[in-house]
């Protein structure tokens, strides 16, 4: 379901024939064509079009930034000759700057809970000189909506969703309601697409790391290492740290080389020396590692073994193989899509929601037993030609 709404024009001095008037919509019959793809007499005239000018907005964790790769994958495609730009926080930049089909990547100064309006009123103000003729904020947040409104994109795409301020629903032109039915959090930011006629595509992520770090990375991940994430930032993702211990030993006496890996934070830090404790001597990444150079070493590992984390969605991002633990949180909205990528469940989980400790009387993800994470590895393996 669309909901419709006229405002007023930007002022795009370059409007071209196309373009949407007020409280318009170009359908997709219209697009651009390619060069060479018109024929008769107006071909000409139609190849010299100016082409659309798109801002994709998206503001929230890093898992859901992975997770809109495959709408950008399929505006590109529906709009091939469009200038595809992107909006993000600056943390989550290096996901996307080496993807090919953006051409232009806008990294927006960030603090959660805190506005930081001198840093981003001149990227506010490079936006506006643009002059998009179209934007579509996926996060649906307060955030998303306000930088939507004052990009000043000539039609503005958002959600049709409660919450947030007052005025949140102004800041569009054009809002989907979300479709409770889809249940993968990709394919729910595809169907915002469904306002422009753009049909679902294939819903794996996609992002890429700088082949210039390639070789530092060597020399940080030994070959067909096996990387294995601990933390998170919501202790209930996390699989307790003696299972941890007990599939490290089952791995190394089966020959795997496993290296550990945490976030940098002091509960984080505290969990790795606890689990180092329990296995002297097991090898770990540094934490001071930037997230370029994390997503480089990432991509060199064989196999990628985390709860509901950013780095998973990295991992599935780059083509990794992955063996996700899930519990608090829905598999059927989060886990990694895919054939390379393998989801284990815990016993159904009683938390609250908004909660990032587990309130249960037993953590759900301690019924997965280390045994059955190391039959997944095995058969990842030997299903990858290990």
């Amino acid at each position: 379901m669309v909901e419709w709404s006229g405002r007023s024009d930007t002022g795009r001095s370059n409007k071209q024939p196309d373009a949407a008037r007020k409280g318009e919509f170009i359908p997709a019959a219209r697009k651009i064509l390619a060069p060479g793809a018109g024929r008769g007499h107006n071909s000409l005239l139609q190849n010299m079009a100016t082409p659309l000018k798109i801002l994709a907005i998206q503001f929230k964790y890093f898992g859901d930034a992975v997770l809109l790769t495959p709408a950008l994958r399929a505006l590109r495609e529906h709009f091939p000759n469009a200038e595809l730009h992107l909006l993000v926080s600056e943390e989550i930049a290096p996901i996307f700057q080496h993807l090919p089909w953006l051409n232009r990547l806008w990294p927006m100064p960030r603090q959660r809970g805190r506005a930081r309006i001198t840093e981003s009123w001149p990227v506010i103000r490079a936006l506006r000189r643009e002059h998009f003729d179209r934007s579509v904020d996926f996060a649906g947040n307060d955030r998303g909506a306000i930088l939507s409104f004052l990009a000043g994109a000539r039609q503005r795409l958002g959600w049709a969703q409660r919450g947030g301020f007052l005025g949140r629903r102004f800041c569009y032109h054009q809002r989907v309601v979300p479709d409770n039915k889809l249940e993968h959090e990709s394919a729910r930011m595809m169907h915002l697409l469904s306002a422009w006629d753009i049909a679902p595509g294939p819903l794996e992520p996609e992002i890429q790391s700088d082949p210039a770090l390639d070789a530092a990375a060597a020399k940080l991940l030994p070959e067909h290492a096996v990387l294995c994430h601990i933390t998170s930032s919501q202790p209930k993702k996390e699989w307790p740290v003696r299972h941890w211990a007990a599939f490290y030993r089952l791995a190394a006496q089966a020959g795997y080389p496993l290296i550990l890996n945490t976030g940098g934070g002091p509960r984080e830090q505290a969990l790795l020396d606890e689990l180092r404790r329990l296995i002297p001597g097991a090898p770990a990444l540094s934490p001071a590692l930037d997230r370029a150079t994390f997503l480089a070493v990432l991509k060199r590992a064989r196999v990628f073994i985390s709860g509901d984390t950013g780095p998973l969605h990295f991992a599935a991002g780059l083509g990794v193989p992955t063996i996700a633990l899930f519990g608090p949180t829905p598999a059927a909205r989060w886990a990694p899509i895919g054939k390379r990528h393998q989801i284990l469940t815990g016993t159904a989980c009683g938390c609250d929601g908004n909660s990032a400790a587990c309130t249960g009387p037993s953590h759900c993800l301690a019924a997965i037993s280390p045994e059955k994470v190391f039959a997944g590895l095995q058969k990842i393996v030997s299903e990858t030609g290990g």
